[in-house]
């Protein structure tokens, strides 16, 4: 499914986000970078030792932000790690956290000259953010995004599930009704 939304569009797909051809790709991170399970454990193992190598330089990274390095092995010359809020009841600070992993990942991209990047779902795994919640979060923050300057052209959300990729479908299409 793609929209387009002022000069980029946004593309949702299912599959494995460590095979896109794109700039760059988000890794749904820990704050110590330091590998872990999920979609940052298959980057890491798919990007080879020149990431992880990266990441012990700058050694970690705050809920909400985001850090790049190199892709390694991966088709995407850079991965930006951004750590996504673990989930307590919504009224922690959490949707303000989540929105902020995927803003300061897309301010990182327009530094590096990123024109297409691919996001996950962050937070929505081990750290048990409510999809649905997630999803809106997500694409309401990458819409706003794009409306301001930016060189980023085209935007994924890849998603390993066919229920995340329906979730993602279905709120996509109610934000673009509004």
């Amino acid at each position: 499914m793609e929209t387009r939304i002022h000069n980029a569009t946004i593309v949702l797909s299912q599959g494995d986000i460590t095979e896109q051809d794109v700039d760059a790709i988000v890794n749904a991170a820990n704050k110590r970078l330091a590998g872990g399970g999920g979609v940052d454990g298959a980057i890491h193992r798919a990007g080879g030792p020149a990431i992880m190598e990266e990441c012990r330089k700058i050694g970690g990274c705050p809920t909400g932000t985001a850090v790049i390095t190199t892709g390694g092995n991966l088709p995407a010359n850079y991965v930006i790690h951004t750590v996504g809020p673990v989930y307590r009841n919504g009224t922690s600070g959490e949707p303000e956290l989540l929105k902020n992993a995927y803003l300061n990942s897309l301010k990182l991209a327009d530094q590096h000259n990123v024109k297409t990047i691919a996001f996950p779902s962050i937070s929505t795994g081990a750290y048990g953010y409510p999809l649905k919640d997630a999803a809106k979060i997500a694409l309401s923050a990458v819409k706003d995004y794009i409306k301001t300057e930016t060189n980023i052209k085209k935007i994924y959300f890849v998603l390993f599930s066919s229920r995340d990729f329906e979730v993602y479908r279905e709120t996509l299409s109610m934000l673009m009704s509004k």
